[in-house]
């Protein structure tokens, strides 16, 4: 991987309810795997784990806990 990939907030399959960032799992500046859960969302009572694009340091958190997001949305950075 070169350069920055964005962790967006997919199509969840939940409709009309609200979404938040219940917690992060990594802290900005870590290092993660492509696959490994980044952050947990809430959406209507179920908890939701949202894996990282790719393998890197999270450089950039977007959202804060318990901020409401919407599908699309940019949660997050991934760098090489």
């Amino acid at each position: 991987m070169m350069g920055r990939r964005e962790l967006i907030l997919p199509e969840l399959g939940i409709d009309d309810v609200p979404i938040v960032v219940s917690m992060w799992l990594i802290e900005q500046g870590g290092r993660v795997a492509e696959g490994e859960p980044v952050l947990e969302v809430l959406a209507g009572g179920v908890t939701v784990d949202l894996p990282s694009p790719a393998d890197g340091v999270l450089s950039e958190v977007l959202v804060d806990e318990e901020e409401p997001i919407g599908v699309g949305q940019r949660l997050a950075i991934v760098e090489d």
